[in-house]
């Protein structure tokens, strides 16, 4: 099974009100190969417009940074009017790990396009949510705070208002931009039987986690002029935690209060389906309700089928039994990878749970970056458990091409060098993933809570024996390869490894002893 990585891009844009721009957008996503533009939404009152694409990270990247360049040149924020607030003209770009890839992976795509479209455009930009640099940015609202007009006046002259890329001054028609790795979010909006904003601007407070409501909703009140009522406007920023309905309801109940309904919902961009099947199960009470049970999962999309999995979807019971059975994958390669994920999974959770809390705000920010760090290699060697039974796969394929003439003989044993080399290059990716999360681990366990010591030594020999075992599988593969270049140069960056990973593992597993024994005494 071929696990392809797929993120999605939601980019905000400050026009709602001019088709042919949003056209124009439109067509540059579409431009770039391999990515699927999903939906656009706009709208006049906002005045302003939601694409939905997915696709590989880096088409994903390039689609993001095409329409960017595009909306610099259209959108002039100097005559922009509407209810949402902006603060660019490229508002928001938030990359969302879909299939097959991490938060951490998208953290680094974010800062790419980050880079490249500031150096390319001269607009600054501020990275957000996952991606923050400090923790006044995690919310998009601190950072975009006076909107376009007051940033105008204090970026370049406020140093709390200093961008994480780009110019250290405003664009003069584009403003500022942010961007961010965040979770899959859920935009709704309820609108209500009256034009009487206060009771939208009640309602949203009632849900709200900052004013007491729902831990993961955002939400503002909206005047609807074209509508002839208001609206209340949330995200939904953990979907699987804070359903639709649960928000729904409460929404209900208070505009009841003032006498007035929830006449229309309206969902932005794209929505799971979990959450409508969430939804659904609330008001209809089925007895059992799941993805399996959907008749068009299993005709539509190119044949997708809901019941089966790559190997980093199924349950470790489900992967054990994969591995148990009498085939050649997945095999060892894959199992190292697979080690090497959890621990890094691992070293996450150590700096994760050295984030909160006062006698930790010295190394917050050490951990957040390590910790994203981290979960940018337990997410390409999530990547590798599939990769290496891929790779394995290719070489027996090769085993089987005819060789009956001299001309069969080359191609054949050409394609046998190459997927052999390949079969070897998977696993050395592994050593060097495992290896820099062990680097993470070493901090995590000096500086981390003691209270997760045993977890970060753990880490520290789970990461070691997926880097002994894909040393293993390195050197099978090196034995059947003709090229001496790559040969020398893949066993010399192994022993390396091996040398230096094996040191590493002492030096962590020396911190761990001592702060073990520093518990223990009550220290």
């Amino acid at each position: 099974m071929n696990l392809v990585k797929v993120i999605e891009c939601v980019p905000n844009f400050s026009e709602g009100r001019d088709t042919k721009i949003i056209d124009a957008l439109s067509e540059v996503i579409k431009s770039v190969e391999g990515v699927r533009l999903l939906d656009i939404e706009f709208d006049p009152d906002h005045n302003r417009s939601v694409f939905t694409f997915i696709g590989e990270p880096q088409q994903v990247k390039n689609a993001a940074l095409k329409a960017a360049e595009l909306a610099v040149e259209k959108i002039d924020l100097t005559k922009h009017e509407g209810a949402h607030p902006r603060m660019g003209a490229v508002d928001v770009v938030p990359f969302i790990p879909l299939h097959g890839t991490t938060i951490g992976e998208c953290i680094e795509l974010s800062k790419e396009f980050a880079e490249e479209f500031s150096k390319k455009c001269n607009v600054p930009v501020f990275l957000y949510s996952k991606s923050a640099s400090r923790p006044d940015r995690v919310d998009l609202p601190n950072i975009r705070e006076g909107e376009f007009e007051a940033l105008r006046n204090e970026i370049g002259t406020n140093p709390e208002k200093k961008p994480d890329y780009g110019p250290n001054k405003i664009h003069p028609t584009a403003g500022a931009t942010t961007t961010g790795a965040r979770n899959f979010l859920i935009a709704i909006n309820f609108n209500l039987s009256t034009t009487n904003l206060e009771v939208a601007k009640i309602c949203a407070d009632a849900v709200r986690g900052t004013t007491g409501g729902f831990v993961n909703v955002q939400g503002i009140g909206l005047d609807l002029p074209a509508k002839n009522c208001v609206q209340v406007s949330l995200n939904l920023t953990h979907p699987k935690r804070t359903k639709i309905h649960q928000v729904l309801e409460v929404v209900r109940n208070e505009a009841r209060r003032f006498g007035a309904t929830v006449v229309e919902t309206e969902i932005v961009g794209m929505v799971p389906l979990f959450a409508l099947l969430d939804a659904l199960t609330y008001y209809i009470q089925p007895e059992k309700l799941d993805e399996s049970m959907i008749l068009d999962l299993y005709y539509l999309g190119g044949g997708y089928d809901p019941t089966k999995k790559t190997f980093t979807e199924m349950s470790m019971i489900e992967f054990g039994n994969q591995v148990r059975r009498a085939r050649a994958t997945p095999g060892g390669g894959s199992v190292a990878a697979a080690l090497g994920s959890f621990g890094a999974g691992l070293v996450c959770m150590v700096t994760g749970l050295s984030l909160s809390g006062r006698k930790f705000a010295g190394i917050k920010e050490e951990m957040v970056k390590h910790r994203h760090a981290c979960e940018y290699d337990r997410g390409v060697l999530m990547d590798l458990i599939e990769k290496d039974s891929e790779a394995f796969d290719v070489v027996m394929e090769t085993f089987n091409l005819p060789e009956e003439t001299a001309a069969e003989k080359k191609k054949k044993e050409a394609a046998t060098q190459k997927a052999t080399i390949e079969a070897a290059e998977v696993p050395l990716r592994t050593m060097q993933h495992s290896f820099s999360a062990m680097t993470h681990a070493k901090v995590a366990a000096a500086k981390g809570n003691i209270n997760t010591i045993t977890d970060a030594g753990v880490a520290a020999h789970a990461l070691m024996a997926a880097i002994e075992g894909a040393a293993l599988n390195v050197r099978i593969n090196l034995g059947n390869i003709s090229d001496k270049s790559f040969v020398d140069k893949a066993a010399k960056e192994a022993n390396k490894l091996l040398t230096d990973g094996a040191k590493l593992k002492a030096e962590v597993l020396e911190i761990v002893e001592a702060r073990m024994k520093e518990l223990a005494e009550g220290g």
